[in-house]
């Protein structure tokens, strides 16, 4: 769980929410919002992958 929480990419994506979030409370609610939100959750989806697979890769070297 360390790897993932002290991991810089996981953490700007993470924080990149805030700007989804503020538009999602100011915009108009239409298709952009909803493109906004999948692409936010992909993002951090490949960041979390990328973590993952780059520790195995550590694990598998030793």
């Amino acid at each position: 769980m360390r790897k993932y929480l002290l991991n810089w990419g996981v953490v700007s994506t993470a924080l990149g929410v805030v700007s989804v979030i503020q538009t999602t409370r100011t915009g108009p609610r239409d298709w952009r919002l909803l493109l906004a939100w999948a692409s936010w959750m992909l993002s951090l989806a490949v960041v979390i992958t990328t973590v993952h697979d780059h520790s195995k890769q550590v694990e598998t070297k030793r």
